[in-house]
């Protein structure tokens, strides 16, 4: 574990930009606070790893498995027109992937979505709201 790693340390610093939602498989679900996206969602890898080819067959596969399971109940909770990834990392080097949904008449539709444009932010019954709905559709048992 990197305490100075955002994703290891799990701490205020995590907080004020997700809320988890549930351990996968090799990761954690977090629903992103940040909404301009409805529905965005990130996978967060469980071990510190920066690089998909640092991570053995079997766990990258696993991760693989997490996003689509992910990706599956974002699209039969909140209907988006098409489902973006982005797995970035420049200042946050520990492996993850942004899920983002995308609809036709919303943010940036035809173009890569955008970290740090818009800034839209739910309330707490909104966020637990959008949580349960995610979870009517994530078939799996969670990890405890």
């Amino acid at each position: 574990m990197y305490r100075e790693c955002v994703f290891c340390g799990r701490d205020e610093r995590l907080d004020q930009m997700m809320i988890e939602i549930c351990d996968l498989s090799v990761s954690t679900l977090y629903l992103n606070k940040e909404q301009t996206y409805f529905g965005r969602c990130v996978v967060v890898l469980k071990d510190h790893q920066r690089e998909l080819f640092q991570l053995s067959e079997e766990t990258r596969t696993k991760f693989m498995n997490d996003i689509v399971l992910v990706a599956g109940a974002i699209e039969k909770a909140f209907q988006p027109d098409r489902i973006n990834y982005g797995c970035y990392g420049d200042y946050m080097p520990h492996l993850h992937f942004h899920v983002v949904p995308k609809y036709k008449d919303g943010e940036a539709w035809g173009f890569p979505f955008e970290l740090n444009g818009k800034q839209i932010f739910l309330n707490d019954e909104q966020y637990m709201g959008m949580i349960e709905k995610l979870m009517k559709y994530m078939e799996f048992t969670p990890v405890s």
